[in-house]
């Protein structure tokens, strides 16, 4: 590991695995994990419960996946954060359902913290029409991941990221290395230990969940792993950027009638007033950080000093191996 962006640790030279994973970013030969056979067989003589319940049984595995990948998701939401911090923006890269999840995180976040839709843009091979229907072939293409992106002109301040359950999808592995040679910061989200997607990625978060129920139907565990990943990672972002006031949604878009309900009473709860006043002082504000804002001037202050400290003492802390 060598220091790069910042202070967040970056990898490079990476060993290869021994076990059926790839040994370079051409290489094909290793079997992905999420392509080998399982325990399970013989499917279609199970019951409805056994085969519900094998589903579940693998499941549960996923959460203590994510669980050990803390570390590698940390050094990304670092990254992100810092190049965020000085207007960059993120890219979520990806195909199949890694591509779909991918555009449900991103398609997520204006509403729920107002951040502007242009800060956090996801890519999917094959366009929009592969949101509603499988494009299969599109991701063969290693040369259109990089034309799609370069429509959005991206810099070094940005961060793009791949998602790619297998780590070998052409689409998603020719982004990352077009973008490592025009100097742009990279990562990837793979379920497949050292594949080539993680040698192509300065930070890698690697997520091995096993065989899949059925062999490599990636849309299982794969991902679930990548939903659970993407929602932590997005999150923390977002509280990062003080996006986040206690556990609140105060930036969110006021967008429909729940969203305005749950504005009111949050303003309700913190200035202990009654739901019509709330809803008086929200609509006059627009949004309920504007709001709170005008009406605790002086906590806002101190958070927002509070915020500027720890961010100084973070970057001035040394950053883990």
């Amino acid at each position: 590991m060598t220091p790069d962006y910042k202070g967040v640790k970056t990898q490079q030279h990476r060993t290869p695995a021994p076990d059926g994973g790839a040994s370079g970013p051409n290489d094909k030969r290793g079997t992905a994990c999420t392509e080998r056979t399982s325990r399970y067989d013989n499917l279609e003589t199970k019951s409805t419960h056994e085969i519900l319940n094998d589903i579940s049984t693998e499941d549960h595995k996923v959460a203590h996946a994510v669980a050990q990948a803390i570390p590698q998701i940390e050094r990304l939401v670092n990254l992100v954060v810092e190049r965020m911090r000085q207007g960059g923006r993120l890219f979520y890269v990806g195909a199949g359902t890694s591509g779909r999840l991918g555009v449900l995180d991103a398609s997520e976040l204006p509403p729920t913290f107002g951040v502007s839709a242009d800060r956090v843009i996801a890519l999917i091979a094959g366009g929009d029409m592969a949101l509603r229907h499988a494009v299969e072939d599109a991701e063969d293409d290693a040369e259109q991941g990089w034309k799609d992106l370069q429509s959005y002109r991206p810099t070094a301040i940005d961060t793009v990221t791949g998602i790619a359950a297998s780590g070998h999808t052409p689409y998603v592995v020719g982004v990352l290395k077009a973008c490592r040679d025009h100097g742009i910061p990279t990562a990837c989200i793979t379920n497949n230990p050292r594949s080539p997607i993680t040698f192509v990625a300065d930070v890698s978060v690697e997520i091995p969940v096993g065989p899949e129920y059925i062999t490599g139907s990636t849309r299982m565990k794969s991902g679930t792993a990548e939903k659970m990943t993407l929602n932590m990672l997005s999150t923390a972002i977002m509280i990062k950027l003080g996006r986040v006031k206690g556990n609140r949604m105060v930036n969110m878009q006021l967008t429909n009638q729940k969203l305005v309900d749950r504005g009111t009473r949050i303003i309700a709860e913190t200035l202990d007033i009654d739901y019509d006043r709330a809803h008086q002082i929200l609509m006059a504000h627009g949004s309920v950080n504007n709001a709170l804002k005008e009406s605790l001037p002086k906590q806002f202050a101190t958070n927002q000093k509070s915020q500027c400290a720890n961010h100084k003492d973070n970057r001035d802390k040394p950053q883990r191996q």
